[in-house]
């Protein structure tokens, strides 16, 4: 019993350690990198799937995207990972992806990471190989010069028994990341994630600084017909602008989602406007990122479309 009270002990010991250093690792990374240079307008970066179209049909290559996104006038860029999937230990790659960014003056951001493991699923097992799977994008985020990855805190069960696991998962890969200065930032991305005050108080219970969110305009669904996490009509969705006001306070970037617009350039299913004021009030300084998902418009149109509207903000 003496050596099991040692040992929970020391467990839970090093546990705190790791918050405290976090919450101190962290603050240098974040000013440097979130809130810098904010005048009452917002930098705007572009998300690399606004271009999946061009990028899955060969189009345009993943060591193309940040000159692309600098001819059209972007700041910064979003990189995800499925486009460049099995290069995240390849140094020789991230070399070239740097030079590409470097070249053109464009500040790399952080990465989208999908594919690697649900980081809420209720088995031990597969969470912690999901964990294990994301530590290889924390160190090419950190490789690239970015201050965040974007994850997902999706799981299958209850929302509480989901909720204990996501916590589990985040506290452990944000450990993780916080000796990279990187941030674990998850999205508003379906299921339970979409639902704001679920995902809010996850962070809330996770307590680290370099855990927080990256709300997503357009990303509120809570249910789809026949169950399906994508593709099918929404059935269900939660207050976008309750969702973006709980989200902000632990916002360390921020996703402009567009669809469709109005003659006059008005996206025609979100207030743009009302989100900037949220944002604005809950005293975010960083980027606003690009992310056209519309079919209306071409890419490339629909990127400008949007980065109009947010201009005009």
């Amino acid at each position: 019993m003496k050596h099991t009270a040692l040992f929970l002990f020391t467990v839970v010991f090093m546990f705190l350690s790791c918050k405290e250093k976090s919450n101190s690792t962290l603050t240098e990374v974040n000013e440097r990198n979130i809130t810098v240079r904010y005048d009452g307008t917002y930098r705007l970066s572009l998300a690399q799937w606004s271009l999946h179209k061009m990028l899955f049909e060969g189009e345009l290559d993943n060591l193309q995207f940040a000159a692309k996104a600098k001819e059209l006038g972007f700041e910064g860029v979003e990189y995800v990972n499925q486009f460049f999937k099995d290069k995240a230990n390849d140094l020789v790659y991230l070399d070239k992806m740097k030079a590409a960014a470097n070249v053109v003056g464009i500040q790399s951001l952080l990465i989208m990471v999908d594919g690697e493991g649900y980081l809420g699923d209720l088995d031990s097992i597969k969470r912690n190989e999901a964990i294990e799977n994301h530590k290889k994008w924390v160190d090419a985020a950190q490789y690239l010069g970015c201050h965040s990855i974007r994850v997902n805190a999706h799981g299958e069960g209850t929302a509480k028994e989901v909720s204990k696991a996501a916590i589990d998962a985040l506290t452990k890969l944000s450990i993780y990341a916080v000796s990279h200065n990187i941030n674990v930032l998850v999205e508003n991305h379906g299921g339970y994630s979409s639902n704001g005050e679920w995902l809010a108080n996850v962070m809330e219970e996770v307590g680290l600084s370099n855990c927080g969110t990256l709300p997503d305009f357009g990303n509120f669904c809570l249910k789809r017909e026949n169950g399906e996490m994508w593709g099918a009509p929404c059935i269900e969705e939660y207050d976008r602008y309750k969702g973006i006001a709980e989200l902000m306070p632990y916002a360390k970037a921020l996703s402009a989602k567009s669809y469709n617009f109005s003659a006059d350039g008005i996206e025609v299913n979100i207030d743009f406007g009302r989100i900037i004021s949220i944002a604005r009030e809950a005293g975010y300084s960083g980027f606003v990122g690009v992310e056209y998902e519309g079919e209306t418009l071409q890419e490339i149109e629909g990127i400008i479309a949007t980065m109009d509207l947010l201009k005009r903000l």
